[in-house]
């Protein structure tokens, strides 16, 4: 909390003291057990009181809950971080989501493969996930239910941000329908939240 600059946007007075830890404590439960820099790149915390509006290249209006940009800065709605906390076992947590996009950025590229320790862990992982995020695509076109958020579908990049809101979330349900994910997870995160 007091190596980041969290600002107040969209008409939101300020970012309190309690805020700033309920966006802190599911942040640093990401990177509790992990060898690594905290959010290294990660300078700015932008905290929306409501879903806000960005334009996109083409002038197009879209609604945010939150993002991650690779330029050291997450953008948060207030609203969903209380909504995240409110329900802590439907598998959705703006907080989780957009920083684990920010460990996934780590290596300079948004493509659901975080920055690893050991070289071997690369194949390991890319073993596990790839075919899940494939069936998963499947299973989601087919409007079949998943674990999941259908969101993991748009890219390998969301797949490891709602595969992370799932992990800790709703770990056993994940632990019986996304055994290799939930596993690669587990190495990854240093904790298994199944036991908890």
């Amino acid at each position: 909390m007091s190596e980041k600059a969290f600002e107040p946007c969209g008409g939101l007075e300020e970012v309190t003291e309690e805020m700033k830890l309920a966006i802190a404590a599911p942040a640093c439960l990401l990177i509790a057990r992990r060898p690594m820099d905290y959010y290294e790149r990660l300078r700015t915390i932008l905290v929306y009181p409501d879903a806000y509006v960005v334009r996109d290249e083409w002038g197009m209006e879209d609604i945010r809950l939150g993002e991650s940009w690779g330029t050291g800065s997450v953008v948060l709605a207030w609203s969903s971080v209380l909504a995240g906390d409110a329900n802590p076992e439907d598998g959705l947590n703006v907080v989780l989501h957009e920083f684990a996009h920010q460990i996934d950025q780590e290596d300079g590229a948004a493509d659901g493969v975080p920055e690893m320790e050991e070289p071997e862990d690369y194949g390991r992982w890319s073993s596990a996930l790839m075919p899940a995020y494939e069936a998963f695509c499947e299973r989601v076109a087919a409007g079949k239910k998943t674990v999941m958020d259908d969101y993991g579908a748009e890219s390998p990049a969301e797949f490891f941000a709602v595969a992370t809101e799932t992990f800790f979330e709703r770990a056993e349900a994940m632990k019986r329908e996304e055994p290799e994910v939930q596993g690669e997870l587990v190495r990854f995160y240093g904790m298994d939240p199944a036991e908890w």
